[in-house]
C-alpha cells in the first residue's frame, strides 16, 4: 500500500480555486465553548482497538497500546498508514478521541473519516474528518467533507467544510465524531455539533454501507496553503494518538428493527442547545463553506 490515504488518491489540482486563509482567521475572542446540552456518544462506552478495528496499511508505523484503548499511527519518509472499521455500517455514531503532533507538520493528513471505496472503488461515498498540518505557530485546520456515488472519484466535487479550532489540538486528546443516519450526517467536536448536512435528495447523500478509517499521510500537494508548504521530512516522524474510539449503530448485516443512534434529544436533527452551540462554531471560527463560494459551480452541489 501506498503512503497516500487509500482513498483519496485522485487528483486535487481543483483545491487550488479554494481561498486560503491567514493565521489571523482562526483567532476570536468568543472562546468559551458552549454546551451543547445533548451529546449522542454519550451512552457509547469506548471499545479496544482491535474489537472495532484492524490495520489497513503501514502496519511497521502503527501500534496498539497493551491494553488495546490507544493506537498510534505515524508517517514518515517511507510510509504513513491506516486502520479500517472490521465491519461495514449502514449507520451509526463513529467517534475517537485525538491528539496531533505539534510543531511543523505542513503537508500532513490525519484522517478519521467513513468510506466505500474499497467496495465501490471509482464510484465511492466518503465523509471525512481530515486535520491538515502547517507551519509551525499556525493552527491545524479541520476540514469536513462529504463526497456521493463518486464525486470524490475523477472529477472531484467537494462538499468542504473548514474550521480553525477554539483549542489546541496538539496539547491534549479531543473527541472527533461523525453521526451518519438516513436523514443527516453531523460532525461534532467534544460533543459540540460543528456541522450539518442533511439529506435534501438521493443524488447528494450517501446511503451505501461503509467502513470507518483513520490514517495519516503525505497529502503535500493541496494540504497546507494549496501545496505551498509541504512535508519537511527533517522534523519525522510525524505522530497522531487515537483513544476512547466509539462505534455504535446498525452495521450492514443488522435486521430493518436496529434504530439509529439519536442525535438529539428528540432523536433526530439538533435541539436548541444543539443548534446555538453549532451557531456558535460556524461564527466565530468557519474559515470556509463550499456553499458561499462564489467561485463554485453550484449547479454540481445542489444542496446549497
Amino acid at each position: 500500500m501506498a503512503s497516500l490515504h487509500p482513498c483519496l488518491c485522485a487528483p486535487y489540482a481543483w483545491l487550488l480555486s479554494l481561498p486560503s486563509f491567514s493565521s489571523s482567521s482562526f483567532l476570536s475572542t468568543a472562546t468559551s465553548q458552549p454546551s451543547p446540552g445533548f451529546h449522542p456518544g454519550s451512552s457509547l462506552s469506548p471499545v479496544r482497538f482491535y474489537q472495532g478495528y484492524d490495520n489497513l496499511w503501514g502496519p511497521q508505523h502503527q501500534s496498539v497500546s497493551q491494553d488495546q484503548y490507544t493506537a498510534t499511527i505515524w508517517l514518515d519518509s517511507s510510509s504513513g498508514s491506516g486502520f479500517k472499521s472490521n465491519t461495514a455500517y449502514r449507520n451509526g455514531y463513529f467517534g475517537a478521541s485525538v491528539k496531533l503532533q505539534s510543531g511543523y507538520t505542513a503537508g500532513v493528513n490525519t484522517a478519521f473519516y467513513l468510506s466505500n471505496n474499497q467496495a465501490y472503488p471509482g464510484f465511492h461515498d466518503e465523509v471525512d474528518i481530515e486535520f491538515l498540518g502547517n507551519v509551525a505557530g499556525r493552527p491545524y485546520t479541520l476540514q469536513t467533507n462529504v463526497y456521493v456515488r463518486g464525486s470524490g472519484d475523477g472529477r472531484i466535487i467537494g462538499r468542504e467544510m473548514r474550521f480553525h479550532l477554539w483549542f489546541d489540538p496538539t496539547a491534549d486528546f479531543h473527541d472527533y465524531a461523525v453521526l451518519w443516519n438516513p436523514d443527516e450526517i453531523i460532525f461534532f467536536v467534544d460533543g459540540v455539533p460543528i456541522r450539518r448536512y442533511a439529506r435534501k435528495t438521493e443524488a447528494t447523500f450517501p446511503d451505501r454501507p461503509m467502513w470507518m478509517y483513520g490514517s495519516i499521510w503525505d497529502a503535500s500537494s493541496w494540504a497546507t496553503d494549496n501545496g505551498r508548504y509541504r512535508a519537511d521530512y527533517r522534523y519525522q516522524p510525524f505522530v497522531a494518538e487515537f483513544t476512547g474510539f466509539k462505534l455504535g449503530g446498525c452495521t450492514a448485516s443488522a435486521p430493518p428493527s436496529c434504530r439509529p443512534v439519536p442525535s438529539s434529544p428528540s432523536g433526530g436533527g439538533l435541539g436548541p442547545e444543539q443548534y446555538a452551540a453549532m451557531q456558535w462554531v460556524q461564527s466565530n471560527h468557519m474559515v470556509y463553506d463550499y456553499c458561499q463560494d462564489s467561485t463554485r459551480d453550484h449547479s454540481l452541489t445542489p444542496e446549497c
